[in-house]
């Protein structure tokens, strides 16, 4: 029975990338406002068809800012397993908006009342359910995906971000020019001015400003704390790099001459005679020889620490590493495995497979401006399997290895693998290694 053996699960996003979509909503949106202004006032110079054609763009435009909105929404939405491209049900939603405005409210694009009907369908039908979406969206994914790294002030502007969106549901979905149909007929523009005093358009201008401050806040804060988190993961892989190189020597150079001076006491106390004096001074040589070795073993178990790993399947490993808050804020990272449940590596094995592909993960994210990861892993029989391809620049030409790489070749060649790094649309990490010692 395979663990896995399905399409890349998404396990992360390039989150950023979808706030392009809230952007283009608010550019968008302040073309269409601005057009509230400037049309009426370029009837003294155009043309009838002109304005027809100009008032027909207006509203379209509404209609594609309400469509960025949602777009955004469905993006950042927890369950949303796709691109960075116009989903299906926007263009839905933006389709059927178009039918009802050009099919059934037909009129000249110039008509005050099919201005008005267009502006209250777009607002009803793709405005409002985007505001909310967008709201619920982007709440979701600060919880899941920002408050993991432990940064309040981030998380508190993208919840006042959230909040905001929330507000503008209401101002700037339900509060629609006076129109023959409910409920614009009851709740307009018109009315709301009446009892609050107040035009939503203040409303919602308030609305736009602190989404505006809170979003761009949190991306700066967001930035600095990136280049500190980057900063951490190369730190923290530069000790355990020395660590591995001292315990290597550790095991390979102190031990083993420890251990032979411990062999020749103990061939020297066979020979003396074992009541003379030098006879008990050898026994007990070999004693204190015998506690430095557990000593300098318990030393280096303390240095193979970190990579210790709990007795879990490799699949459910490989998945926590992709779920790692400190890799996934950062860039969209995807989990394929075909692996047998019942096979499995020694702790000390896996421990070194870990820190490679989490070596990878850090590479990625620091140096090769990533967006996206990819980690494959399959059973080849005798042999373990696995690829860390990622979407960023690659390794440049002339390239010599830095602590990172050459820790994961070392790491490789202790566990009696073959690594390679190519350039492929970014970097490709392939890892073969042997499931036993």
């Amino acid at each position: 029975m395979l663990s896995s053996c399905k399409p890349a699960v998404r396990r992360g996003s390039t989150w950023r990338a979808h706030l392009r979509w809230l952007a283009a909503f608010g550019i968008a949106h302040g073309f269409y406002e601005w057009g509230d202004l400037f049309i009426p006032i370029q009837a003294e110079y155009l043309g009838a068809a002109s304005m027809k054609m100009l008032y027909f763009v207006h509203k379209v435009l509404l209609a594609v800012s309400f469509a960025c909105l949602l777009q955004f929404g469905v993006a950042v939405h927890p369950s949303s397993k796709r691109g960075i491209g116009f989903h299906w049900c926007t263009v839905a939603v933006f389709l059927f908006w178009a039918i009802l405005v050009f099919g059934m409210f037909p009129g000249e694009f110039d008509d005050p009342e099919w201005r008005r009907n267009s502006n209250a369908l777009a607002r009803y039908l793709i405005g409002f359910p985007g505001s909310l979406l967008a709201a619920y969206g982007l709440r979701a994914h600060t919880y899941q995906r920002i408050k993991p790294l432990n940064v309040p002030m981030i998380v508190q502007m993208f919840q006042a971000a959230g909040i905001s969106l929330g507000i503008y549901a209401l101002v700037g979905g339900l509060i629609v020019p006076p129109v023959g149909f409910f409920p614009g007929n009851v709740l307009n523009v018109e009315t709301f001015t009446g009892w609050v005093g107040i035009p939503p358009l203040i409303f919602r201008s308030l609305v736009g400003a602190v989404i505006a401050f809170t979003i761009i806040r949190a991306l700066e804060i967001f930035d600095l704390e990136t280049e500190r988190r980057i900063e951490h993961l190369e730190q923290q892989q530069i000790i355990n790099a020395e660590h591995e190189r001292l315990a290597r020597d550790l095991h390979d150079g102190a031990i083993q001459k420890v251990y032979t001076a411990g062999l020749l006491v103990e061939s020297a106390e066979w020979i003396a005679q074992p009541e003379s004096e030098v006879g008990k001074r050898l026994k007990r040589a070999v004693s204190v020889i015998s506690d430095a070795i557990l000593d300098l073993r318990r030393n280096l178990a303390e240095l193979h620490a970190h990579t210790q790993v709990p007795g879990k399947p490799l699949a459910l490993l490989l998945g926590e590493i992709a779920r790692n808050p400190n890799y996934n804020s950062m860039v969209k990272v995807s989990v394929e495995t075909d692996l047998p449940e019942g096979k499995a590596m020694s702790d000390r094995r896996t421990g070194h497979l870990l820190a490679i592909v989490n070596e990878a993960m850090a590479n990625a994210v620091r140096h090769a401006k990533a967006q996206m990861v990819s980690i494959q892993a399959e059973d080849r029989g005798e042999a373990f399997h696995i690829q860390i391809q990622d979407d960023g620049i690659g390794l440049p030409s002339g390239f010599t290895d830095g602590y990172g790489l050459r820790n994961m070749r070392d790491r490789a060649r202790l566990l009696n693998g073959k690594i390679e790094f190519n350039n492929n649309k970014g970097l490709l990490v392939t890892l073969e290694i042997p499931w036993k010692d």
